[in-house]
């Protein structure tokens, strides 16, 4: 079982490219939209941080009786599952970072807002499309307020969990990904007890959405997959 965790904003939805793949190799694959964002906004009042994030997460879990998995996360969904991990190891068989921000170097918002800037040229026109309709349906205002979250939990949270992780973890990033630049990878690699840093040569952010079949690959190679549980 793989469940997939989204970034800031978006939906589950810029996640299907990875997840065909990874059910065409006979894996069961889900991803959930996170409370708070898109066309789960108005499951809360407000953004949850990462530890309300968590907990929703946790619910869903029970509520579709989903055991040990693989998590898959990018961006700054990668905090959520670390917190899920560090918290609550029994439930993680293993996890994948695609990308994981928020780059604790780089917490200033515009050092943040250049850099996704940057990333957007060199991204396929159809994620940038799922990404400004999502962008669009949670607002700037949810949107704003999930950044102040996740910045407060890359100021030291998110590093802590890091080291407290059991799972065997999975750092993926493109080449050419400059929001989690090569330097960042390789620090939250080195803070894992059993983490490994593989790069896509050519690929941005979203690696999973531009390179889904070598992501899948990726992912696969790393380690089963059990789909027993």
């Amino acid at each position: 079982m793989v469940v997939m965790v989204h970034g800031l904003g978006l939906s589950g939805r810029y996640f299907t490219p990875l997840a065909r793949s990874l059910a065409a190799a006979g894996r069961t694959v889900l991803v959930p939209d996170l409370p708070g964002n898109v066309r789960s906004r108005r499951a809360v009042r407000r953004s949850p941080d990462v530890e309300e994030t968590v907990e929703e997460l946790l619910r869903w879990r029970t509520a579709a009786a989903i055991g040990p998995c693989v998590l898959v996360a990018n961006s700054v969904g990668c905090q959520v599952t670390a917190a899920l991990a560090a918290e609550h190891p029994r439930l993680v068989e293993r996890m994948v970072l695609i990308g994981p921000a928020l780059d604790a170097t780089a917490l200033s918002p515009v050092r943040q807002l250049l850099r996704l800037l940057t990333d957007a040229p060199r991204e396929p026109l159809s994620l940038l499309a799922v990404a400004a309709a999502d962008y669009l349906v949670t607002g700037p205002a949810r949107s704003l307020a999930g950044f102040r979250c996740a910045r407060q939990d890359a100021s030291g949270p998110f590093e802590a969990r890091l080291r407290r992780i059991e799972a065997p973890t999975l750092v993926l990033r493109g080449s050419g990904d400059p929001v989690a630049p090569q330097l960042w990878a390789e620090r939250v690699t080195a803070a894992l007890p059993h983490g490994r840093l593989a790069v896509v040569p050519g690929a941005a952010h979203a690696v999973h959405f531009s390179r889904p079949d070598i992501t899948a690959r990726q992912i696969l190679e790393f380690g089963p997959v059990n789909e027993s549980r």
